[in-house]
C-alpha cells in the first residue's frame, strides 16, 4: 500500500480493490499482507465494507460484494463466476438443462455465466443480457431476497412495461410467493415453450450475492417434476456457499 494512503477512504478503497481484482475469495490475511496493512485495521474496516454490501465475508473468506457487482461485471467474472463454473456444470449434466448463474444490476439481473447442454442449443443463453424481474426467474428470485426499499428499482421496468403490480396475478405478490418458498418459477412468459426456476444465495445481512437458474424446455418443468429440480437446485446453491465459504487450498 502506498505510504500516502492513510485515509480511511484509501483503506477502503485499497481493500475494495484487493477483493475486486482476486480471481478467488481471499482470506483477511491475505489480503491485509499483499496490501501491507495491519490486520486489525483490514478486519475493522472491512467489517464496515461487508455492512454497506461492498465486500461479502464468507466464513474466513472475503468475495465482492453487490454494490460492487453493480459497478462492474468483470468483479463478478472473477471469484463467483470461478467458484460457481463446477457447481453449474454438475447441475446442468445431472439435470440436461441449461443452468446459469445471475448477479444484480441497477434494476435488473445479468448474467455472467451459463452452462448449456447441446440438446438446448435453440434457447439463447442470453449471456451478458439484463434481464428484468416480471419476466424472468432468477432477478425474481434474487428481488424476492431483498428488503421492501430495496426492491424499488426493480419494480420500475415493470411498470414502465405495464405488467401489474397489485393483486393476485401482479408482481409484488409473484415476488412474496417466491420470498416464502425460496423459488422463483416462470414457465412460457419469455418463450411459450421455456420455462426456469431459479434460487438466490444469500447471507445474512447483505441480501442475495447471486443467484442459480435453471432453464429448459416447459414440459421438463411439469408439476410431478418440480421438487426434484428444487432439490437439486438447492443443492447446487449450497455447494457454491459451500465453495465460496471454504475455498480449500488457501490456509494461514
Amino acid at each position: 500500500m502506498p505510504a500516502s494512503a492513510t485515509s480511511a477512504v484509501d483503506k477502503a478503497l485499497d481493500l475494495i480493490e484487493a477483493v475486486a481484482r482476486s480471481d478467488r475469495p481471499l482470506r483477511l490475511s491475505e489480503i491485509a499482507d499483499g496490501l501491507g496493512m495491519n490486520r486489525a485495521t483490514a478486519y475493522r474496516v472491512l467489517a464496515d465494507l461487508v455492512r454497506r454490501r461492498w465486500v461479502l465475508r464468507f466464513g474466513d473468506t472475503y468475495v465482492p460484494g453487490p454494490a460492487v457487482l453493480q459497478l462492474s461485471p468483470a468483479a463478478a467474472a472473477r471469484s463467483l463466476v470461478l467458484a460457481a463454473r463446477p457447481v453449474l456444470e454438475e447441475l446442468s449434466e445431472a439435470t440436461g438443462m441449461m443452468a446459469n448463474l445471475q448477479v444484480l444490476a441497477a434494476d435488473r439481473s445479468r448474467v455472467v455465466d451459463v452452462v448449456r447442454p447441446a440438446r438446448l442449443e435453440m434457447i439463447s443463453d442470453l449471456r451478458d443480457d439484463l434481464l428484468p424481474v416480471h419476466r424472468f426467474a432468477g432477478p425474481l428470485a434474487l428481488v424476492a431476497a431483498l428488503d421492501e426499499a430495496a426492491r424499488l428499482p426493480y419494480l420500475r421496468p415493470a411498470r414502465e412495461a405495464g405488467h401489474p403490480l397489485p393483486g393476485p396475478d401482479g408482481l409484488l405478490a409473484a415476488l412474496e410467493q417466491t420470498a416464502g418458498t425460496g423459488f422463483a418459477l416462470q414457465r412460457g412468459r419469455e418463450q411459450p415453450l421455456v420455462a426456469s426456476l431459479s434460487r438466490a444465495l444469500t447471507t445474512a445481512g447483505a441480501g442475495p450475492i447471486c443467484a442459480i437458474t435453471l432453464v429448459g424446455p416447459s414440459v421438463d418443468f411439469a408439476d410431478p417434476e418440480l421438487p426434484q429440480l428444487r432439490r437439486r437446485l438447492a443443492d447446487a446453491v449450497d455447494r457454491l456457499a459451500d465453495a465460496l465459504t471454504t475455498p480449500g487450498r488457501h490456509r494461514d
